[in-house]
């Protein structure tokens, strides 16, 4: 629905991740994993940081997807 956290739209976010997913996506990244996989390991942490606010909200939140990325960036 329409303002939900299951609406599709765009969304410009700003997200400090946790040192584990930071962690594990720049170790990902230095192994040469695969675009697509870099991306699910983002889409992960930010449901749970992001959409599901680390458990205080949206908690039947089963998937989220990265589609049409415009932008990406990730540093220290």
């Amino acid at each position: 629905p329409i303002g939900s956290t299951d609406q599709d739209r765009i969304r410009h976010l700003t997200v400090a991740l946790p040192p584990r997913y930071a962690a594990r996506l720049f170790e990902a990244q230095e192994a040469g994993v695969t675009e697509q996989q870099l991306q699910e390991l983002a889409a992960e942490a930010l449901k749970e940081v992001y959409f599901q606010d680390n458990g205080h909200r949206a908690g039947s939140l089963e998937e989220v997807r990265f589609t049409d990325i415009e932008h990406v960036e990730f540093d220290l």
